[in-house]
């Protein structure tokens, strides 16, 4: 119960509708306890009855009397029993919603190294499945256990106060459910905690076969991923069943030991009272409706323990991310100006999941409104650069200084909000085009929404699609081409008009026409703001106020465009590779 305690401060919450439904709960027991009592009574009527010691009239009116006590207790208790699943179970969909807020909160603050070292499916299935498992313990495992030890504790008192002797044989069988409970419920946790992992991998699977799904159309592995399928869901079918068989035999046990309470009530109260010791049939019958009425709540243990072993191992798959400190934290809670102003002091970084050195020792100054280019093969650490103006990731040495500031003590809300950056990997949302172009400003206007598209030269694209801007995408944007999301990436970052633009190879994907187009608008729209450029395009960077080059990391070549040409080296093999590509292709 260790991990549970998380969900104490929820309990805690909603605290008043809990201690309501169990009042309601209390309350309900004890009207629904008034049957065996006139059960009773019905009983010791008939038998004075037939013995002669009341008249037919009084024997109609008390029998009457007894049976309307027990319809009207009945129906009070079962809508108090309303009452209760409508209090209690409503608190584990207010704890699931608590929770599941929660979680989502934590993946949002956890930085990139995170969800390098963790798959997809995985996040999705704690924040679903363990949840679900969760919410049965705060909801129906709560009610159940209230409901449970309020019977036990009421129909025990009236037990013993009816025959103690009878009431001691009748609960015998109890101690032995007790240890066959302890040890079962172990095998449980343990079982449950595998089951859930191998949800986690079925999801993991599904969850990038569907995302990859032109992939293995394109290669025509479909038989091959419908295989390792079939043998993943085969060893989680294994599993669950394996958990399955142990929950199975608390069910049969429970019945047999209720079946054994049943034959010890009719055999020791048969004997008592022959041997005069009760007075009455009847409390033979009370205490059969008794032992049956501590059926469902026995019956219940094993499937209360059985889910809190569950959502015990759920909630451990939980808390190991929610303990998780975010290695980016915002250490300033105040506004900050963010000018544009950038400057890398000997900066170093290495990739923690790859121990790969990405930069070292790069240092470069930008000013406000100034556009620097950064040229490099593939792995020089271009891409880096821009996650760190961002603060992705923290250096490892060295400083990084926006707005004469340590980009450390900056309100890191403010930092991102003051930047718009196109990745290389253009990613859009399954929404409408409109919406994924607002995403960059909420609030923006239909016109801003237009005139985005418009200096990202995709207006005239979407206007072709039948419903226009409302065009809702496919995943990750794959309605449209790759040079449309490019487009439609560079109107996400351009509509919030932000101090810093950040584009990572962001043209790759166009042609040289709407690359020259896309440049110019950027250029007027860039006016006054700072501006980083990654490509592999020497058109792209030509125009640029500081040009730098990068390899393994490190600046090999720094300049503008008219000095780089004229110096032997990676940006001039480049150019005049390019130069004569495009002489070639005119031809």
């Amino acid at each position: 119960m260790k991990e549970l305690q998380h969900l104490n401060k929820y309990f805690l919450k909603y605290k008043a509708h809990l201690i309501i439904g169990t009042i309601i709960t209390i309350v309900a027991r004890v009207f629904l306890l008034y049957t065996p009592r006139y059960v009773k009574k019905i009983f010791v009527v008939v038998e004075n009855a037939l013995e002669g010691k009341i008249t037919k009239d009084v024997f109609k009116a008390e029998l009457s009397e007894a049976i309307l006590y027990i319809i009207g207790a009945a129906l009070i208790g079962a809508i108090l029993t309303f009452f209760m699943r409508q209090t209690i179970i409503n608190v584990s969909r207010y704890i699931e919603f608590d929770l599941k807020n929660e979680i989502y909160g934590q993946y949002q603050k956890l930085s990139l190294n995170f969800y390098k070292k963790n798959r997809t499916g995985d996040l999705m299935n704690r924040i679903s499945e363990d949840v679900g498992r969760v919410r049965m313990y705060a909801g129906p495992a709560l009610m159940y256990s209230i409901n449970t030890i309020t019977l036990f504790v009421i129909v025990l008192i009236y037990m013993f106060n009816a025959a103690p002797k009878l009431a001691l044989f009748t609960i015998a069988p109890l101690p032995i459910l007790s240890v066959a409970i302890y040890k079962l419920s172990r095998e449980i946790h343990k079982r449950s905690t595998i089951v859930q992992q191998y949800l986690s991998k079925l999801s993991t699977y599904t969850q990038e076969s569907f995302s990859g799904i032109s992939v293995i159309k394109a290669y025509g592995i479909e038989p091959l991923t419908a295989t390792n399928f079939k043998a993943l869901s085969a060893s989680s079918k294994e599993k669950q069943i394996n958990l399955t068989k142990v929950q199975a035999l608390f069910f049969p046990m429970m019945i047999l030991l209720i079946g054994t309470s049943n034959l010890l009530v009719i055999y020791i109260g048969g004997m008592q009272y022959i041997n005069g010791e009760i007075e009455s049939l009847g409390t033979i019958a009370e205490f059969i409706i008794y032992v049956n009425m501590l059926t469902w709540p026995v019956a219940t243990v094993g499937w209360v323990t059985s889910i809190v072993q569950q959502a015990e191992a759920s909630q451990k798959r939980i808390n190991e991310f929610l303990k998780i400190e975010p290695e980016i934290k915002n250490t300033n809670s105040n506004r900050t100006e963010i000018t544009g102003d950038i400057t890398f002091n000997n900066v170093s970084f290495i990739y923690d999941d790859t121990n790969i050195q990405a930069l070292k020792n790069v240092s470069f100054n930008i000013k406000e409104g100034e556009t620097l280019a950064i040229l490099g093969k593939t792995g020089s650490g271009k891409s880096t650069v821009l996650d760190l103006i961002g603060r992705l990731y923290d250096i490892d040495s060295g400083s990084i200084i926006i707005s004469n500031t340590e980009i450390n003590l900056l309100n890191l809300n403010d930092l991102r909000n003051s930047i718009g950056y196109v990745p290389q990997d253009a990613f859009l949302f399954s929404d409408s085009i409109k919406n994924n172009i607002k995403f960059g400003k909420e609030d923006a206007t239909e016109d801003d929404v237009i005139n985005a598209a418009k200096n990202a030269q995709v207006h005239k694209n979407i206007i072709k699609f039948n419903e226009g801007y409302d065009t809702v995408l496919g995943e990750r944007g794959i309605t449209l081409s790759g040079g449309q999301k490019q487009r439609v990436s560079i109107a996400r970052a351009i509509i919030k008009s932000p101090k810093i633009l950040l584009f990572d190879d962001c043209l790759s994907a166009v042609d040289t026409e709407t690359e020259e187009k896309i440049l110019k608008s950027l250029n007027k729209l860039s006016k006054g703001k700072t501006t980083v450029i990654v490509s592999h395009r020497v058109s792209s960077v030509k125009n640029a106020d500081k040009i730098i080059v990068l390899e393994d990391g490190e600046i090999v070549q720094k300049g503008k465009h008219e000095s780089l040409i004229n110096v032997e080296g990676y940006y001039k093999d480049l150019y005049l590779k390019q130069l004569s590509e495009t002489d070639s292709k005119q031809e």
